[in-house]
């Protein structure tokens, strides 16, 4: 059979895209495949290109190896640009002066930074950010100044700070705009956003019209039209994109008035065969800089070449993603206005988070809204504005944690609901896939590819595909692993109740096989959690961070976290830290939760920093562990003039009480003194803020991917009431939660909610308190530091070696200079040896 020959001009993401989707519909290969890309290299991810900047490498960047290409049949020329079309003939021509013959073009050229006129642009430390030669160019220039400038305050211009940030440069953001971001959020939203960037060092300048760039040939500041100058050393220009339709106008196909090669609804060009799909392009006077409108234009394409009739239609210029680590979402249209048009919004100072929901009074549908700081509730505000369903009596509840009013089950979705706008990828598919026979979320991704991009979708696919199992007749699998038939609720029961004391016993009494990494360090857990039986006791059955009680890092080295009790600490023992870091050459970073982390020991050097550190009377702050890590207080009634009660003390109590308690996940705590909540309390797994009667208790919050604010389970509580609710909480957390369960997630997942776990662990409707102080108060009681343990056991400490048979150090652990320490540096070896 003779092939058709297709020829895609970039290989961008969007061009790679495209060859993906063309593949996997055409199994019978009825084209054959040429892809001439401009850069050296293949298709790279360029959305997290900031990634680049904090250790990935081009290879962790790339979408697919040369060889894939070769697997599947793909010619692929890089570093080869195409010069010429010759509609007439349907030839392309390359910069090399290979002409090749084509039956189908598909233009994939992308996008370009757009460098506005400013005098003095041309001038030494101007770059841009687009490409890895550009990041490659920023990192290397960055090595030789102290002061940057970032020219664009919307999207890729605060990426861009982000990576000057990486650079340990002083970074200013400079916005012609009265707000950053001015596409997604409006002026509320970009307040609490540019306090979230201000905290973390970096200077914003709004309204400012930048005149020219000064230097006598290098750059050394700018000049703004309010006459008002900055000196910097390096700047990097995100002002904006503009479509690569060089080779469009060029070879006389139509682009549109303000760039952007002209397509029709099937992505046609004016030259007949010729398509072209991405950023390159202008449909109805729209150039989509996202990449899922990108995707979606390469399965129109797709689509069309093998037979069907699909069209573009535009696309949801709905994002969420993290911009110097905050969280942005903006999703349908959020600047509606009108006389039938309302808004809900709410920020919360102390969280800094903004949230705005933008309603049509006469459809009672969601139009659009606004997220800074929490995007947790994105997925379900997409899908009521994407599926106009109609909205609860109570508007609020959408946009105020929980969102227990607001959250759509996978049942209610139509089935056209788009649930995966990556890949473009609707409710039904997703059943189609299921009734076909693909019964597991990877069997799922597989099919439909959704959750293969960013992967946000992955929970409602989970959701769908539940809901279709319970519908068929079928039981939606809770079971810990392939070995137990057991949830680890169900497990963890038996286990107590029938005092399983090793894992062996339990797989023999209640599972089967030889076990296996899910189970292994799940069940250990377990058995610590109950018995606060030694954990290297267990030490066979462990994970490596347990196994070594430290946390193991990117080149095979390991950390090391001694447990500051309420971020209070010694004099004697910060000398301590410093010279014990000085003297093993270890990197050193005060963390977010109140302690002093150490980083790239050597496995046998851990028992002798350990020795050092316990001799100053610290302890294991359990890092490494799923268990407490830390209680963060604020200064509290001792010295703050604000405060009520004494934080300090308080929050060194419960560290003190509940350290090393082993629990499904890791546990977070906070104590602040009085309401202005300095320690951030409500964002922890329990937290407390003291009042003038006592303290209020908070559960079930969490920071991380998917924040929560925490509930609030009870008031003005006495000191020894409040640690009477604590244990019972925490120990019925550890009977109930599933593996690898925060609480946050497992009080949404409760029956009866908050209302039922305040009957349970107040009111004892269970009758189970008592059982659940014992358990507690025999933790509490059997505590040992596991690492004095280890260093008063000969035989324990020799198990810290790199090697069995040999006292060598291990070879393939590498490191390299920065900012005046060090950080790892992972070579091939290292990789194929520790990860």
């Amino acid at each position: 059979m003779n092939k058709q020959r297709i020829i895609v001009i970039g290989n961008g993401m969007v061009g790679y895209k495209f060859c993906e989707k063309l593949i996997d519909q055409d199994p019978d290969r009825q084209f054959a495949i040429t892809v001439f890309g401009e850069e050296p290299r293949p298709a790279y991810d360029r959305v997290n290109l900031s990634k680049y900047f904090a250790g990935s490498t081009v290879d962790d960047l790339t979408m697919a190896t040369r060889e894939w290409y070769a697997d599947h049949d793909i010619e692929l020329f890089t570093g080869e640009r195409v010069e010429i079309i010759d509609v007439d003939n349907k030839e392309i021509e390359s910069v090399t002066g290979r002409r090749m013959g084509y039956d189908k073009l598909v233009i994939a050229t992308g996008s370009s930074a757009f460098v506005p006129p400013i005098p003095g642009v041309d001038k030494k430390g101007v770059f841009v950010y687009r490409t890895i030669e550009d990041l490659d160019q920023i990192i290397e220039h960055g090595r030789k100044v102290k002061t940057a400038a970032v020219v664009g305050g919307g999207l890729l211009g605060l990426e861009a700070a982000k990576a000057l940030l990486d650079l340990n440069l002083k970074t200013n953001v400079i916005e012609y705009n009265p707000r950053l971001m001015p596409r997604q959020v409006d002026q509320a939203g970009s307040d609490v956003l540019q306090q979230k960037i201000e905290e973390l060092g970096i200077s914003v300048l709004l309204q400012k019209r930048t005149d020219a760039v000064l230097g006598n040939g290098s750059v050394e500041g700018v000049a703004f039209a309010d006459g008002s100058q900055l000196d910097v050393e390096m700047i990097v220009v995100s002002a904006g994109i503009r479509p690569r339709d060089e080779i469009a106008r060029k070879n006389n196909i139509a682009v549109g008035e303000r760039g952007g090669i002209l397509v029709d609804s099937h992505l046609q060009t004016s030259a007949p065969d010729v398509y072209a799909i991405g950023e390159c392009v202008v449909f109805n006077n729209m150039v989509y800089g996202l990449i899922a409108p990108g995707y979606q234009m390469a399965d129109v394409v797709v689509d069309n070449l093998l037979g069907g009739d699909k069209e573009f239609q535009g696309a949801d210029m709905s994002t969420k993603l993290k911009l110097l680590g905050v969280d942005v979402g903006s999703f349908g249209d959020p600047f509606a206005e009108g006389d039938h048009i309302d808004a809900v919004s709410i920020r919360n100072t102390v969280k800094q988070t903004y949230k705005k929901i933008v309603v049509d009074r006469e459809t009672n549908c969601l139009i659009g809204g606004i997220l800074v700081g929490d995007t947790s509730d994105y997925g379900t505000l997409l899908q009521y504005t994407q599926n106009q369903m109609s909205l609860p009596e109570c508007l609020e509840h959408l946009v105020t944690p929980p969102a227990s009013g607001a959250a759509s089950s996978a049942t209610e979705l139509p089935d056209t609901a788009s649930i995966c706008t990556c890949e473009n990828v609707t409710k039904r598919q997703i059943i189609d896939a299921f009734e076909d026979g693909q019964t597991t979320v990877d069997q799922i991704k597989s099919c439909t590819k959704a959750g293969t991009g960013c992967g946000g979708c992955v929970p409602l696919v989970t959701d769908i595909l539940n809901a279709q199992i319970k519908k068929s007749g079928g039981e939606v699998k809770t079971a810990l692993c392939a070995c137990f038939d057991h949830s680890r609720v169900e497990l963890a029961e038996r286990m107590r109740t029938e005092k399983v004391k090793t894992y062996w016993e339990a797989l023999g009494r209640f599972g089967h096989g030889g076990g296996c990494e899910i189970c292994k360090p799940a069940v250990a857990s377990i058995l610590a959690s109950y018995q606060n039986d030694f954990i290297l006791n267990h030490q066979n059955i462990q994970d490596t961070n347990d196994q070594f009680l430290a946390n193991i890092q990117k080149n095979g080295s390991y950390s090391v976290v001694p447990r500051v009790p309420g971020g209070e600490i010694r004099p004697e023992q910060l000398i301590a830290i410093g010279q014990v870091a000085k003297d093993f050459d270890l990197y050193t970073k005060i963390t977010g939760g109140q302690r002093i982390d150490l980083f790239g020991a050597r496995v046998e050097q851990l028992p002798l920093i350990w020795q050092r550190l316990r001799d100053v009377g610290l302890e294991s702050g359990h890092a490494y562990a799923k268990s407490l890590r830390t209680v963060k207080s604020c200064v509290g009634s001792t010295w703050c003039r604000f405060g009520v009660q004494d934080s300090v003390g308080l929050a060194i109590r419960i560290e003190n009480r509940y350290k090393g308690l082993r629990s499904p996940h890791k546990l977070k705590s906070a104590v602040s003194g009085c309401s202005r909540e300095c320690a951030e309390a409500q964002s922890k797994d329990f937290g407390v803020i003291a009042t003038e009667k006592g303290y209020n208790l908070y559960v079930c919050g969490n920071g991380g991917m998917k924040p929560r604010h925490a509930d609030l389970f009870a008031e003005d509580l006495d000191e020894e009431t409040l640690i009477k609710y604590i244990d019972r909480f925490l120990m019925y957390y550890i009977r109930t939660a599933d593996r690898l369960t925060r609480t946050s997630k497992w009080l949404e997942k409760f029956e009866g909610g908050i209302e039922r776990l305040r009957a349970i662990v107040i009111d004892d409707a269970l009758g189970i308190c008592e059982e659940l102080e014992r358990e507690m108060q025999h933790q509490v009681d059997t505590y040992v530091c596991e690492w004095s343990r280890v260093l008063d056991d000969p035989a324990m400490r020799r198990r810290f070696a790199p090697f069995v048979n040999s006292d060598e150090s291990d070879p393939n652990i590498h490191f390299q200079p920065e900012r005046g320490q060090k950080k790892p540096l992972v070579t091939a070896s290292s990789t194929e040896v520790h990860v």
